[in-house]
């Protein structure tokens, strides 16, 4: 029987080794229209969320850090999604958006282990911070690992779970 060695294949089913194409027959999101620099290699993720946490605050939002990479095609989907008529004025009135690069499964490990986000499970991968930076709810299984298979109201059930109460 010949197979493929095992190398190859844990580097072709690895979480992150998603291409930046689009899946055949899916309609469930948007697809990415354009690659875009959602993850700037120069960005310094800890001060973005800091800026963040401190814009969050007098607005009385949270702060989604997406984890994910360029490289990524689910990662522009998800952003793609974020842009839509139907998900951008929830996602605008109660968050504010961080994207942290990973790069290749080597930069900002420290923040996904400080906001409790494995890595290995995929990306874009979301943690959901409070307006004072508490941690309130970190990906734990893969959920947006996906995007490109899931549906506007997937976004929206999950936006609406973890937005802030009303005052």
């Amino acid at each position: 029987m010949n197979s493929l060695p095992l190398a190859v294949l844990l580097i072709l089913f690895h979480p992150f080794a998603l291409p930046l194409t689009p899946s055949s027959g899916s309609a469930a999101l948007r697809q990415a229209l354009q690659k875009k620099d959602l993850y700037p290699a120069s960005a310094d993720a800890k001060k973005e969320i800091d800026e963040a946490l401190h814009s969050a605050s007098p607005a009385h939002k949270r702060v989604l850090v997406v984890f994910g990479a360029n490289w990524c095609y689910d990662c522009h989907v998800l952003d793609e999604a974020f842009h839509s008529p139907e998900i951008a004025p929830t996602l605008e009135k109660y968050f504010v958006v961080v994207h942290v690069d990973i790069g290749h499964a080597d930069k900002n490990l420290d923040l996904a282990q400080k906001y409790d986000v494995p890595l290995n499970r995929g990306i874009p991968a979301i943690a959901v911070l409070d307006s004072a930076g508490k941690l309130i709810f970190s990906q734990k299984h893969g959920e947006f690992e996906a995007a490109r298979s899931m549906a506007t109201e997937d976004i929206l059930t999950f936006l609406n779970k973890w937005k802030p109460a009303s005052p």
